[in-house]
């Protein structure tokens, strides 16, 4: 209780004496609490995260996760386009051959080859030259082929041939090539 007026300086020296005493007690309590009156957080942190910045962290990582889970893709899909590929350009290689010999080649996928123990997880070039072989075999064995309305696909030797399509499987993954004709073989329809 103050002796004194409000503003005398015996007021203030009464105010500084019960602050100190204040400090002094919660100093009991808290030996590492600074002298300045105001407590803080001791070292090392024991005040913790705030559920915000939980939140935060969590939705950053939920984020990540899902455009890592859609980038990455399946493997058999990507597996199937590589075959897709590499077939294209095969067909490419025998159609020019054939143009430029002027002999008549055809693509027979292993479903439709005559002797199947020789081709059982391929496929084979007829009327190619021997000199110069294509590959026979497909990079994964589970890869099939077949002809969309034929048993073979017309490589040449014209210049314009008839719209032909060949549809590759793999597991449950389906790539289709197709070509007008005049242009080269090229991924039409990929479907899961």
């Amino acid at each position: 209780m103050p002796t004194s007026a409000p503003g005398s300086s015996l007021a203030r020296a009464e105010r500084r004496a019960a602050r100190s005493h204040e400090v002094a007690a919660a100093r009991s309590c808290r030996p590492d609490a600074p002298l300045g009156g105001r407590l803080a957080y001791p070292p090392g942190g024991g005040r913790g995260f705030t559920l915000l910045e939980l939140l935060v962290v969590l939705m950053i990582i939920a984020i990540s996760v899902g455009v890592v889970s859609l980038s990455m893709r399946d493997g058999s899909a990507t597996q199937l386009e590589r075959e897709g590929a590499r077939l294209s350009a095969l067909l490419e290689m025998a159609r020019a051959e054939s143009r430029v010999t002027g002999t008549p080649v055809r693509w027979v996928p292993a479903s439709a080859a005559a002797d199947k123990a020789e081709t059982r997880s391929g496929f084979r070039f007829v009327g190619m030259s021997k000199l110069q072989p294509l590959p026979s075999r497909w990079l994964d064995d589970a890869v099939s082929a077949q002809v969309v309305g034929s048993d073979s696909v017309l490589l040449g030797p014209e210049a314009l041939l008839p719209p032909q399509r060949i549809v590759l499987r793999l597991a449950e993954q389906r790539l289709e090539l197709a070509t007008d004709g005049l242009g080269p073989f090229a991924a039409v329809n990929a479907t899961p």
